[in-house]
């Protein structure tokens, strides 16, 4: 994309794209201290245009349930549409994090640098509604399309162009004060970063001091081996965490190893978002995208009740 300036040679040995992980050796044992962390939940439960004044009724339910704040899903629309929603959710007590995505023809590893252009353009729109709207933080797979596959592994040019404009895209955030989390995906989802180690070392690459790893628990349970290690690992370049079960429902109703989870984020002295991620029938392009394809809980707000709950008692016991 050349949207930025690059890495040193220097930086482009140690930012190898094809490095091999860390090593997996289990770590001596620390004690847990206690970090304190905020609890939030992502709009894509109910809806992709959280800017509609139909919801309102809704974040001040949410807000009376204990949550810090809310994650607003920016698939389009318009700053100053996010800038009255932030406003509204600041006078609830809500703070604000964000998400967006890479449609293809906007996919920052794509081989025309007209594409890798309207890629960062498509980021910079999206930082500028995650600003409008007071967002400390946009997560997501912002580092390639999703849904795209080329049918063999990623390539080194793909790895080098997604660095380029996540570079570009970094410092056009950092004028705004908000960090970019990188969220890998599973393998049938996206095929660029798949682990916590791949997008660990993709943020190394990218060498600006407000990336990091978005580390999504759903995911994590296909891909990581041992969870505590691939925490552990990442370290400190794990900036925010969506907390999402194995079938995408409530929290602690699933599968994902929860006590391992809670526990390693602690002794790397973890204290971002653990923000909840479901889905269900209520948007249908995006449960057909998610493959949600039977009623998964019995109904929006009890989930967001019982995560909020689950979550906030499972961090506590870790503390013990």
């Amino acid at each position: 994309a050349n949207a930025s300036a690059s890495t040193s040679p220097a930086d482009r040995v140690r930012c190898d794209w094809n490095t091999r992980p860390p090593s997996q050796e289990p770590k001596a044992s620390r004690a847990v201290a206690w970090f304190a962390v905020r609890v939030g939940i992502n709009l894509l439960l109910w809806t992709d245009e959280p800017t509609r004044e139909s919801f309102l009724p809704l974040f001040e339910r949410l807000a009376r349930m204990g949550y810090d704040g809310l994650e607003l899903p920016i698939f389009g629309g318009e700053p100053e549409r996010f800038r009255a929603l932030g406003k509204r959710l600041g006078e609830l007590g809500l703070a604000r994090t964000a998400t967006a995505v890479c449609p293809p023809d906007a996919d920052p590893i794509h081989p025309d640098v007209a594409v890798r252009r309207a890629a960062l353009a498509h980021l910079q729109r999206a930082i500028d509604c995650a600003e409008a709207a007071g967002a400390e933080l946009l997560g997501g797979p912002l580092y390639a399309a999703i849904g795209k596959f080329s049918g063999s592994p990623p390539t080194e040019h793909e790895w080098e162009a997604s660095v380029d404009v996540m570079q570009a895209a970094a410092d056009y955030a950092a004028r705004a004060g908000i960090t970019l989390a990188f969220e890998f995906l599973n393998r049938f989802e996206i095929y660029l970063l798949n682990d916590a180690a791949q997008t660990a070392r993709f943020a190394r690459c990218v060498a600006r001091p407000n990336v990091g790893v978005h580390y999504d628990t759903f995911h994590a349970h296909i891909e990581e081996k041992d969870v505590s290690l691939a925490i552990e690992n990442a370290g400190t370049a794990i900036r925010h965490v969506h907390v999402s079960e194995n079938d995408r429902s409530t929290p602690g109703r699933g599968q994902v190893r929860w006590a391992e989870t809670f526990a390693a984020l602690r002794r790397i002295g973890y204290d971002g978002w653990l923000t909840i991620e479901a889905f269900g029938a209520a948007l249908p392009s995006l449960a057909a995208a998610t493959r949600i394809w039977r009623r998964m809980f019995e109904d929006e707000e009890v989930l967001a009740r019982e995560g909020l709950e689950f979550v906030r008692r499972s961090w506590a016991l870790r503390g013990c």
